[in-house]
This record gives structure tokens, sequence and C-alpha cells, in this order.
């Protein structure tokens, strides 16, 4: 189990490249070696390494090989005519604290690998020749963790035929490119996405912001995705659950919508629940761009939240099995649009949703006081109805997903006992506390970051009133007729 040091200014491939002292200069003389398991190639901080490194050999469960950094500074960077860096066939490898930018070909490129994790990476203004950012195709247990990806050529990162996903923590800005989501993963299984902040806002011409083709037994929970042409696609997959998402800013497309699936193949088990929808076109899809007879059984919709939507909650246009209930929806979105022969057929029963009248919802005054103090807040709450669709007296309900849902024409002088959270003013677009009913005094333990001390108590008054691959790989865009990015 070796050390080795690489410095680009201080060293010299004709060291030992064992200490700080006589480091090596290039990678070139790191692949010279026959890397062991348990062995460290560490780069110093300030480094700027203009070439692609090789990574041939593979360490074991309990001794990986691992590619860091050292030295107080900077990043070392790698930038590269090729990958930054590039494997085939090798296992057991972490890369960590390091950045890597300006890359002709991805980021970081692995084929036919298992047992990777790459965690607190800054990849910047990768895949100049569209090749992306992070690539990993065939093999077994990718974690990418606390890592950055911003203004990249291509999809931020693309997964294909892995068996364990596990994506926690990273940031994706910006993956440019008519076929580029922010994350793809095709073909992949045992897959766990979370803390993800996925943003397509400010790419040019992007698809989506996550797209699953044929996953099996995957878990997208607690991110926040924006922008693009679709929030989640998750078309033809088994045992999926999609839940406590934040999902906004997608549209450009009259089939542009928060969730989508029943597109590419057979779709089973899906959970969908706990999300917030909004600022968008359709929230949940269920369709396909043509007429082939597919599969679409057991998709639960319930306990989401919908809000400033153009078309309906819930679109199920193609025959399918399911149900849509508990769910919130703002007056002014359409609750759902079935086609009649479901509805006649009686496969997606629509039940038990509530609605809520924004423009009736005022936080009229907001007093964040020393500790120990009140935190008064004054809204009016009022419920209305669509089509059949009763709002649930005596419900308050502040959810997890980064808003408030209020729903009650009852509730005079009741009291919340939250933490100190720490927004001056807070609406309907902006994080709120979670948890809890209005009926009895609950201390909240569980917020979003604030301001004041996460031990300080306030009360909340309510008063009445209310590329390594290309364009054709990028499949799995359902129900847009318009024929746009295919």
């Amino acid at each position: 189990m070796t050390i080795y040091y690489v410095n680009s200014a201080t060293g010299s491939n004709s060291n030992g490249g064992t200490s700080v002292d006589a480091p090596f200069a290039s990678f070139s003389a790191v692949e010279a070696l026959k890397l062991q398991p348990g062995d460290t190639v560490l780069l110093a901080a300030g480094s700027v390494f203009n070439e692609q490194f090789d990574l041939k050999y593979s360490g074991t469960v309990t001794a990986p090989i691992t590619i860091g950094s050292y030295g107080i500074g900077d990043a070392p960077v790698i930038h590269s005519p090729g990958d930054g860096i590039h494997s085939l066939y090798a296992t057991n490898i972490i890369i960590e604290n390091i950045k890597i930018s300006d890359t002709e070909g991805a980021a970081i490129y692995g084929g036919t690998v298992s047992n990777w994790t790459v965690r607190n990476v800054e990849i910047d203004h990768t895949g100049l020749s569209r090749s992306g950012s992070v690539t990993f195709r065939t093999g077994s247990n990718i974690t990418i963790e606390n890592t950055t990806i911003n203004d990249v050529n291509g999809d931020g990162m693309w997964i294909e035929k892995i068996n364990g996903v596990t994506l926690l923590n990273n940031t994706v800005t910006n993956a440019h490119g008519t076929a580029a989501d922010a994350i793809q993963i095709n073909d992949s299984s045992n897959i766990y996405i979370s803390g993800n902040h996925l943003d397509q806002t400010g790419a040019t011409t992007p698809k989506g912001v996550l797209t699953l083709i044929r996953p099996v037994n995957a878990v997208i929970e607690d991110n926040v995705l924006t922008g693009g042409g679709f929030g989640i696609s998750a078309q033809a997959g088994t045992n999926i659950t999609i839940h406590n998402n934040d999902i906004s800013g997608y549209g450009g497309y009259s089939w542009s919508y928060g969730i989508g699936l029943g597109d590419s193949g057979d779709t089973r088990d899906y959970d969908i629940s706990g999300n917030y929808i909004h600022g968008g076109v359709w929230g949940v899809s269920v369709s396909s761009a043509g007429t082939t007879s597919y599969v679409r059984e057991n998709i639960d919709v319930h306990n989401n939240t919908f809000d400033d939507l153009t078309q309906a909650a819930l679109k199920v246009d193609r025959p399918a099995s399911g149900a849509f209930h508990d769910n919130a929806i703002a007056s002014d979105v359409t609750p759902y649009s079935i086609s009649p022969a479901i509805i006649a057929a009686g496969t997606f029963p629509v039940s038990n949703n509530t609605t809520f009248e924004d423009a009736q919802l005022h936080l009229a005054s907001l007093d964040l006081q020393a500790a120990g103090e009140t935190v008064h807040v004054t809204a009016d709450l009022t419920t209305t109805a669509h089509d059949g669709l009763k709002a649930s007296p005596d419900k308050i309900a502040l959810e997890k997903a980064g808003h408030a849902t209020l729903f009650d024409d009852s509730v005079f002088g009741e009291t919340l006992q939250l933490r100190h959270f720490g927004h001056d003013v807070f609406d309907r677009h902006e994080p709120t506390p979670k948890g809890g009913d209005h009926g009895a005094a609950v201390d909240f333990a569980d917020l979003f970051a604030d301001k004041g001390g996460l031990g300080e108590s306030h009360h909340l008054e309510i008063a009445d009133g209310a590329s390594h691959h290309g364009d054709a790989d990028a499949a799995g865009i359902p129900g847009h007729p318009d024929g746009v990015l295919h």
C-alpha cells in the first residue's frame, strides 16, 4: 500500500514519487507503475495536468485504489484533449477531492467497471466534443456523491447497464444540448437518487432534467429539479418510488411534464407521492407518443401538491391502472385529464383530492423576534372544490417538499409550535416547515436551515379568513406529438 505524489510544478518523472519532497511530474510516470490494491495517488494542490489519466489496475473491496489530492490551496486540475480520467475493466476505485475541466471528452469515463466511488469532485466545462461529463457503461456499484457538475456539453451524468447506482447530494447545472439531460440512466437496476440539485434553467436547448430508461428497483427522493423540457422521465420501469421531490420550471413544449411514464415499454408498480410539482405544463403524465399496447399497471399517485400548471395535474390518455388520490391541487389548476375510455373502465379512480384557493392565501405579517419570542403569521385560509373534489375540513399541511398547503375554513386562534426557520417571508414558492397538524401544539425538530439557532422556539398563529454516446442513445421522451427532441 504505497502513496505516490504528483506535482506538475516541482516534480520530476525521474523521482521515486513516494514522498512529498520527490514527487512525479505527470500521470505518465504513474501509468508506468503497476498500481496495487490499497495504493493511493495524490495530486498536489494547485497543480494543473494537461493530459488524460489512464487507470489500468484494480483495487479490492477492502483495499481500493484511490486518486486524491494533498497540500493546501486550490484543488488540482485535470485538463485533457481526451477524457479527464479514463478506465476500462478496473474495479474498486475511489476518485476524490480534485477538479476536472476543459476536456474534449468526458470528465470521467469508466467502461465495464465495478465498485467505483466519485466524491467531492468539481467538474466544469467538459465534453467539448459533446461527450458529456461523467460516464459509466456496464458494471456494478457506482456511487457519485457531493460532486458538482457545471456547464458541460452533453449529459451531466450518463450511466448505462449498471446494477447498483447511488447518487447523493450532487449538484448538476446546465448540461447543454438537444439530447442532454442533467442525468440519464439507461437499463440499470437498484438505483438510489437522493439530495441532488439538478438545474437545467440556463442550459442551451436541453432535453430534460432526470431520465431513467427501463429502470428496475429505483428510489428517487428529496431532490430539487428545475428547468428542462421535463422534470423526471421514468417511462418504462418496474418498482419505482418517486417521492418528496421539488420539481419546477419545466416547459417549452405542449407535452412537458413534471413526472412522465408509460412510454417506451411496460410500466409496473410506481409510487409517486409527496412531490411538489409547480411552475410547469402537465403534472404527472401517463402517456405515450404512439399507441403501442404497453402494460401500465399499479401506478399510485397520492399526497402530492400541484400548483401553477398550465395543464392538468394528472394526464392519463393510454390504458393504465392505478389511482389518483389525496393530492392537493391549486384551484386554478385542472385536477385531471383522463380519457373517457379509462374513466368508463374504472381502472384509474380519482378520490379524496383537495383544492386550495391560492388567491386567498395571504401571509400578511411575519414578525421574527428574539429567541423565545413569537413568530406571528396571519393567513387567510379558504377552500374551494373542483368537479366534486371536496376539500377536507380541519386540515393544514406544511409539507416536506418545500411548500405550504393550507386547507381550512374553520381554524381560528389555533397555534403551531415551530422551531425558528430561516426565511423572513414565505409564500407558495418558498420553503416552509414540514409536518404537523393544526389541532395540537407540535414541536418540529426537522426544518430547513435556520439563521437564529435550531433550538429556538416560536409559534405560528393562524387567523381565520385563509461523447461516448450519440443522440440515438437519448431515448425516452414520451407523449410529444409535436415530434420535437427525439
